[in-house]
């Protein structure tokens, strides 16, 4: 996993003699960095509608993973581009479907890298625009780590402590989005008991 390096550790490194903590930390954790003075660990939510690519699908892909291309929203691709990194969590959730929900967890499992997609005429996400030498748009891999039961959208919507999650506000329809180390725990402990 990717370890930001804190003020402390700055501290420390300039010979500083306090006592500085450390994060260290498996790629699934339960910890509430945001509550001990850490930078918050990364977790994210990924829609993807089940009836192109479920998390079924994802379950049975070689290697248990797949390139998460096809994304043409600027603000979804700068989170892929720019935040996301290897060992980051992500909900999967099902969207444009009579259930919508987080069907499961995958992790990020490779740096960003181009769409191939955005230069094949043949594909529904080709985009004319796009040069080879400059390319607009960016994904990353993401894997399968477990199928959990269907939280669904109704369901998160009746939780407050989950009042402030991206996914929750009016008009989103963003298909990546951030979500918090609180609102992660909260679902993953809570709702999915795990």
């Amino acid at each position: 996993m990717n370890r930001k390096v804190q003020e402390s550790d700055l501290a420390a490194s300039a010979g500083d003699t306090r006592k500085t903590k450390r994060r260290h930390e498996p790629a699934f954790s339960f910890d509430e960095p945001e509550t001990q003075g850490i930078a918050p660990v990364p977790y994210w939510l990924m829609k993807s509608e089940p009836d192109e690519f479920s998390i079924d699908d994802l379950a049975a892909a070689p290697g248990r993973k797949t390139a998460w291309s096809g994304v043409r929203n600027y603000q979804a691709r700068n989170f892929m581009r720019d935040s996301m990194r290897i060992g980051d969590q992500v909900f999967f959730y099902h969207s444009s479907c009579p259930e919508p929900g987080i069907a499961g967890i995958a992790e990020i499992v490779s740096e960003p890298y181009h769409d191939a997609s955005q230069f094949d005429a043949s594909s529904p996400y080709f985009d004319p625009a796009s040069r080879r030498d400059a390319p607009r748009w960016f994904n990353v891999e993401v894997r399968f780590v477990r199928k959990t039961r269907l939280v669904g959208l109704g369901e998160l919507r009746g939780c407050a402590k989950l009042s402030g999650m991206r996914l929750l506000a009016p008009g989103n329809r963003l298909s990546i989005t951030p979500v918090g180390a609180r609102e992660w725990n909260f679902i993953a402990r809570r709702l999915m008991k795990i």
